[in-house]
């Protein structure tokens, strides 16, 4: 039975992460080798609200700030030329990636 790898990326920079996974994608089709996925997970939503005034007085005002986590899944069929390749791409300071081998 093969080995498969599942590869999760995470980044608030939506743009960078879709090129890393086309990037991934493209060196699945360039081995051959059974590919599933880019899968988006939910976005995550960190949300932090803070008084615009320093002190009590004055109106209620509020300032609303927003980070996105956005979240994607890649499984594959993991042979050495296609880790090889993996580990030797170049991934943004601003994308995280996570890869599991399993049986």
């Amino acid at each position: 039975m093969a080995q498969q790898a599942r590869i999760k990326l995470t980044s608030t920079n939506l743009p960078m992460l879709e090129s890393v996974c086309s990037e991934i994608k493209g060196i699945g089709e360039k081995n051959g080798i059974k590919l599933r996925g880019p899968h988006p997970l939910p976005t995550k939503k960190m949300k932090v609200v803070t008084r615009k005034s320093p002190c009590g007085q004055g109106t209620n005002t509020w300032d609303k700030y927003e980070m996105r986590i956005h979240r994607r899944v890649i499984d594959l069929g993991a042979d050495d030329r296609s880790i090889r390749q993996l580990m030797r791409l170049k991934i943004p300071d601003d994308v995280y990636i996570e890869v599991s081998l399993t049986q």
